[in-house]
C-alpha cells in the first residue's frame, strides 16, 4: 500500500475555491483504479493551505492517476489558484 500526500498552498483567499474544485474532482479520484481512500484537511491556522492524504494500492497506480489528471487538465485548472507549486510526497512504512 502506498501513502501519498499532496500539499496545496493557495494564493491568499483562494482556499475555498480550491476546496470547491476538489469536492467535485475527488469523486473521480475515489473511483479510480487503485485508490483506497482520500481525505482532505485544511490547515487550522491558514485556510489557504490544504492537504490531501491518500492511500493507493501501489505507487504505479497513483502515478497513472496523476498522469490522467494532467491529461484531463485538472492540474492546469488549479494552477491559477495556487501560490506555490503542488507538493507531492510518497511515504512508505518504517519499522522504527
Amino acid at each position: 500500500m502506498q501513502k501519498v500526500t499532496l500539499l496545496f498552498k493557495c494564493q491568499p483567499g483562494k482556499g475555498q475555491e480550491l476546496l470547491a474544485a476538489l469536492t467535485a474532482a475527488l469523486v473521480d479520484t475515489r473511483a479510480y483504479d487503485g485508490c483506497i481512500s482520500v481525505d482532505t484537511y485544511v490547515d487550522a491556522d491558514n485556510p489557504d493551505v490544504v492537504m490531501l492524504f491518500e492511500e493507493w494500492e501501489s505507487r504505479a497506480q497513483n502515478e497513472r492517476y496523476m498522469g490522467w489528471r494532467m491529461e484531463t487538465g485538472l492540474v492546469d485548472m488549479l494552477t491559477p489558484i495556487l501560490g506555490a507549486p503542488l507538493e507531492i510526497y510518497y511515504f512508505e512504512p518504517h519499522p522504527a
